[in-house]
C-alpha cells in the first residue's frame, strides 16, 4: 500500500507540470513585474525592483502552505472531480484577465467557481468532453469546496500578514489638491500547489471512514493542482506594516469563521452555501473597510517642512547598505540642513567620498548613518523622495 501511494504521489507532482495553470500563474507573475517597473521608471525614472521581484514570492512559502494543506485534505478524504479542477482554473484565468490581482484572493476564485458548479451542474451539452467535465460538476461535493476555501482563505491571511508588508513598491500621484504625494504598492501572487483526490483507479479506499466527502466510485488518484493567491494593497496613510498586517489578521479570523461553517455543512450542506457567501461578502467589506480608513486619513508620504521624507530605497545601493528604510525623514547631510532634493545632491557633493547622515527614524529618534562613496555608486544614494525633481532624476539614471 505505501509503495501505492509513493508512486502516486510521483505521478501527481508531475501532473503538476502537464498543468496549464502552472505555466499561466508564472507567466501572469513577470506580466506583473513588467508593469510594476514601468510605472516605477514613470514616475522616478529608475526601476526600485527587477522584473523578477514578484516571481521570487511566488513559490517558496506556497509549497509549504500546499503541503500542509494537503495533508489535511487526504486526511479528511476532500475528493474534487476533475471537472471542478477545470472549473477553477478557469475562474483564475477569467479573473486574472481582468488585471486586479486583488480578485485573485481564494474568496472571489473559489466563490465564483461554487457558485458557478450550481449553475452549470442543471445545464446539459451534446458535446462528449463537455457532458463528462458537467458530469463530474454534478458530482462534486458543495461541502468539500467550502473547507477547500476556508483553508486557502487562512493560507491568504498569513501570507498578508507575514509576507504582505514586505518588499512594497514606491509610487508617486497627485492629491485632489494638486500636491505631489507618495504612496506604496504591495502586490502579490502566491502559488499554493495542493494535493487532491481525484476519482480514479490509482488509489483504493484503505479505510471505512475515508473517503468523508464521497463521489461516484471508491478509487482515486492524486492531482497536485497549483491554486494562485493574489493580493493587492495600496497604502498613502501610514507604513505597509502597519495596515498590511491588520488585513492580514482580519483574513485570518474570516477564514477561521468560514472554516466553522464549512465543517458543520458536512452535515447540514445547505450551510455550505452560507459560508461561501459570507467568504464574498466578508473578504469585499475586508478590502473596502481599509480603503475607506486609507482615503480619510492625511497622507504619511508627503512633503515635510524640514528634511527630506524618504519614500523608497533602491536594493543593493549606499542608502540600504547604511540601513536607511523608507518612512525615515533625513534631516542633514554633511552636517548641512537639507529640505530639498536640489540641497541634498549639493549637500553629497560637498565631500564626493564620504557621506555622513542625520536621520530621523520612524520612532522619531535621531541617528547618524555613514559610509565612503565609491565611484560608479548612485549620486543621491539610491534614495527616493516624494519631493522628486526631474532634473534630478535625470541625473540618477
Amino acid at each position: 500500500m505505501v509503495e501505492v501511494w509513493l508512486l502516486e504521489c510521483l505521478k501527481g507532482i508531475g501532473r503538476l507540470f502537464l498543468h496549464p495553470m502552472f505555466y499561466y500563474l508564472i507567466g501572469f507573475t513577470l506580466l506583473l513585474g513588467y508593469f510594476r517597473v514601468k510605472r516605477e521608471r514613470r514616475a522616478f525614472h529608475i526601476r526600485v525592483f527587477d522584473i523578477l521581484h514578484e516571481l521570487r514570492t511566488l513559490f517558496p512559502v506556497g509549497i509549504v502552505a500546499g503541503l500542509v494543506i494537503s495533508i489535511i485534505t487526504i486526511a479528511a478524504g476532500v475528493v474534487i472531480p476533475f471537472g471542478s479542477i477545470v472549473l477553477v482554473a478557469a475562474a483564475t484565468f477569467i479573473i486574472s484577465v481582468t488585471g486586479k490581482v486583488r480578485w485573485l484572493s481564494p474568496a472571489y476564485v473559489m466563490g465564483l467557481s461554487f457558485f458557478a458548479i450550481i449553475l452549470l451542474s442543471n445545464l446539459s451539452f451534446q458535446h462528449e468532453t463537455l457532458t463528462r467535465l458537467l458530469d463530474d460538476l454534478k458530482e462534486t461535493g458543495l461541502p468539500a469546496l467550502a473547507i477547500l476555501l476556508a483553508m486557502l482563505m487562512i493560507v491568504e491571511g498569513i501570507f498578508i500578514l507575514k509576507n504582505g508588508h514586505k518588499g512594497t513598491s514606491p509610487d508617486l500621484f497627485k492629491s485632489k489638491r494638486g500636491q505631489q504625494v507618495g504612496a506604496h504598492i504591495a502586490q502579490r501572487l502566491w502559488m499554493v500547489p495542493i494535493f487532491l483526490l481525484v476519482p480514479g483507479n490509482a488509489i483504493s479506499t484503505q479505510f471505512e471512514w475515508w473517503p468523508v466527502f464521497t463521489v461516484a466510485g471508491e478509487s482515486y488518484s492524486l492531482f497536485l493542482v497549483p491554486f494562485g493567491i493574489g493580493f493587492f494593497h495600496r497604502v498613502k496613510s501610514a507604513l505597509p506594516i502597519k495596515t498590511i498586517t491588520l488585513v492580514g489578521k482580519r483574513v485570518i479570523l474570516l477564514g477561521i469563521i468560514i472554516s466553522g461553517l464549512s465543517v458543520a455543512s458536512i452535515w447540514y450542506p445547505v450551510i455550505s452555501i452560507i459560508a461561501v457567501s459570507f467568504a464574498l461578502v466578508g473578504r469585499e467589506l475586508i478590502s473596502l473597510q481599509h480603503r475607506v480608513t486609507d482615503d480619510s486619513q492625511s497622507f504619511y508620504f508627503s512633503k515635510r517642512k524640514q528634511g527630506l521624507l524618504v519614500l523608497g530605497v533602491i536594493p543593493f545601493s549606499p542608502a540600504e547598505k547604511m540601513a536607511i528604510q523608507f518612512g525615515e525623514v533625513i534631516t542633514k547631510v554633511n552636517g548641512i540642513p537639507v529640505n530639498t532634493v536640489e540641497e541634498f545632491y549639493q549637500s553629497i557633493q560637498k565631500n564626493s567620498a564620504f557621506c555622513k547622515l542625520e536621520v530621523l527614524d520612524i520612532n522619531n529618534e535621531i541617528r547618524f548613518v555613514q559610509r565612503a562613496l565609491y565611484a560608479g555608486e548612485h549620486h543621491e544614494l539610491g534614495i527616493l523622495f516624494v519631493d522628486t525633481d526631474k532634473k534630478w532624476n535625470e541625473q540618477a539614471v
